[in-house]
């Protein structure tokens, strides 16, 4: 960070944001695709069990239907993968959820499953970064389900229609590919060359300090996701990766020498890339096997998943907790419906209590919205089965359309959708869905911010101190052979052109990596309660020895580059 002015010692509890919370941004740049695709994949079963008069049945093929909302930001290869555990998890999930209801009546055990259930799911989405929306589409079909009436003989069917379903949200959610084969990946590279340019053009006009440092928190971290998105592209796209590569490489190097880059000729990259033409050529294809080493990266092995589960106990603790206490204090109201409770509960809970907070109040505002317009579109509804179809795939698609704008105002959208799925075994009376609905987003979200606070990440310090020597570790690392390498692009590391660019590349974008890591790492502990002060003033300096380090390591390895094109150009692959 550009300023290492020492903070004073953190209150140990901090005050919860209200200014801002329901404040709308900009929408994500492929909103429409999950919106679209959420509804094709939900109209085919729908409409085809409509017309066997067996819209009962439709909360089975939802379950398999709403997998069609994930991976949207994902390269085809890895979005297939991705896709296909989803559906497996989702059934998995739904498989538990009927067999208990088939086993037992009672509601405190099956509310005790429900949250235990919303607690894994949350553990394995945010240890897999599945990405939006996470753990809540799954909790929402698995506590539904719970107090769905069933026989055991019932599972398999109603286990094949949410198959069958998945299956169809897969192909919906591949689809795209015929058409645009590399898609996400040449947005991940847009974005992080339009958040470079953003850096650049902060540093010209002479943005106050905290400005800059945001526009460059946000843009390494674009250019984070960017490789990482590109490592996820498959070995069958290696050449588009390639030349994407190079593209992010000079997002790397508007970060190291802002002073000296075109924020205009990035944002034209960024804009040929968002189009259907080809991939704007930067350098030479020899200068991308030299710089990059992406296939060592590839080649190395994946972090263990139990070894990601570790630091998200409290979360996991967070939400069984609150899930589960959420739905007790439902019961004990007399509500009917007490999943409704749980999954309120388990949609709050974010990195850190200040987040949760903000997610609540925006849950509860939302919802509160959400049954005015129940209240309004429940007599069109009632009119026939096809206009019930047509009114919950008009919420759906409407739900993703502004999630992204602001999540109180997708659930505006979310509420009357879940409420008028409910109408499809059956005729409801509208007042006592909507006094439940309101009852149970109350309680839910009280109760869930009550376990959030009771149950602190009290290793949140612990987590920072870990990233810190990490980015140390990193930073050391990179240092060290930029010295062994010495500053004369013709010593060293031009004596062994195998191995030393590659090592220095595979330094530097380790470095990177920390620097990301720990901002996320501090961030979210920044928003958390009952801790120790945490070490701001070292944060800020190591974010700027490091932002040091990986400036003089791209402008090292442009110098090396451009010395290895002047003397040779044998040895380089095509």
């Amino acid at each position: 960070m550009s300023s290492a002015t020492p903070a004073p010692a953190a209150p140990r509890v901090r005050r919860l944001p209200l200014a801002g919370v329901l404040r709308m941004s900009r929408p994500s740049d492929i909103w429409f695709k999950p919106a679209l695709s959420v509804v094709v994949s939900t109209a085919l079963p729908n409409l085809i069990l409509m017309a066997l008069g067996r819209l009962d049945l439709a909360m089975y093929t939802m379950a398999g239907s709403l997998c069609a909302l994930y991976a949207h930001n994902r390269p085809y290869a890895a979005r297939a993968r991705t896709l296909a555990w989803v559906v497996l998890g989702m059934i998995a999930g739904l498989a538990v959820a009927l067999t208990a209801a088939s086993l037992t009546d009672s509601a405190v055990v099956l509310v005790t499953v429900g949250a235990l259930l919303a607690a894994v799911q949350k553990a394995l989405c945010d240890a897999t970064r599945l990405g939006p929306p996470a753990h809540v589409i799954f909790t929402f079909i698995t506590s539904s389900a719970l107090f769905a009436p069933q026989t055991l003989g019932q599972i398999p069917g109603h286990l094949a229609l949410a198959a069958a379903a998945g299956a169809w949200a897969w192909l919906v959610g591949m689809a795209p590919v015929l058409l645009r084969p590399h898609g996400p990946e040449r947005r991940a590279t847009a974005q992080a060359l339009n958040a470079a340019a953003a850096y650049v053009t902060a540093r010209a006009t002479g943005s106050v300090a905290q400005g800059r440092d945001r526009a460059r928190v946000a843009a390494a971290a674009a250019i984070q996701a960017a490789w990482q998105s590109l490592l996820a592209t498959g070995s069958r796209s290696a050449r588009t990766r390639r030349a994407l590569e190079r593209l992010v490489v000079r997002a790397e190097i508007a970060l190291a020498a802002p002073a000296d880059t075109d924020p205009e000729r990035l944002r034209s990259w960024a804009r040929e890339l968002c189009g259907r033409g080809p991939i704007p050529v930067v350098g030479t294809p020899e200068a991308a096997d030299e710089l990059l080493g992406a296939e060592a990266e590839l080649a190395a092995p994946a972090r263990p998943l139990w070894h990601r589960l570790g630091p998200l106990a409290p979360l996991a603790v967070r939400t069984a907790l609150g899930c589960a206490l959420a739905g007790y204090v439902s019961l004990a109201l007399g509500v009917g419906r007490p999943y409704w409770a749980l999954v309120t509960a388990a949609s709050l809970y974010q990195a850190n209590i200040a987040l949760t907070w903000t997610r609540g109040v925006q849950r509860v505002v939302g919802n509160l919205a959400g049954v005015l317009v129940f209240a309004a579109v429940i007599p069109l509804a009632h009119l026939a089965p096809a206009a019930l179809v047509l009114c919950c795939l008009a919420f759906n698609f409407g739900a993703e359309a502004l999630m992204g704008r602001n999540y109180w105002l997708g659930s505006v959208c979310v509420t009357p959708m879940a409420l008028l799925v409910t109408e499809f075994a059956g005729f409801q009376e509208p007042g006592r869905l909507i006094t439940e609905r309101v009852v149970d987003t109350l309680v839910g979200a009280l109760v869930g911010f009550v376990a959030a606070v009771a149950v602190t990440n009290r290793r949140a310090g612990d987590r920072v101190e870990e990233a810190l020597a990490a980015v140390e570790h990193a930073r050391e690392r990179a240092a060290g052979l930029l010295a062994t390498a010495g500053p004369d692009p013709d010593s060293r590391l031009l004596a062994t052109p195998s191995q030393a660019p590659l090592a220095l590349e595979s330094a530097r974008r380790g470095l990177a990596a920390a620097l990301v890591d720990l901002r996320a790492t501090f961030d979210a502990a920044s928003g958390e309660w009952w801790q120790r002060a945490l070490p701001q003033e070292r944060v800020v300096r190591a974010e700027q020895a490091g932002h040091r380090t990986l400036a003089e390591t791209v402008r090292r390895q442009g110098r090396h580059l451009d010395a290895r094109r002047s003397t040779s150009s044998e040895g380089v692959r095509p």
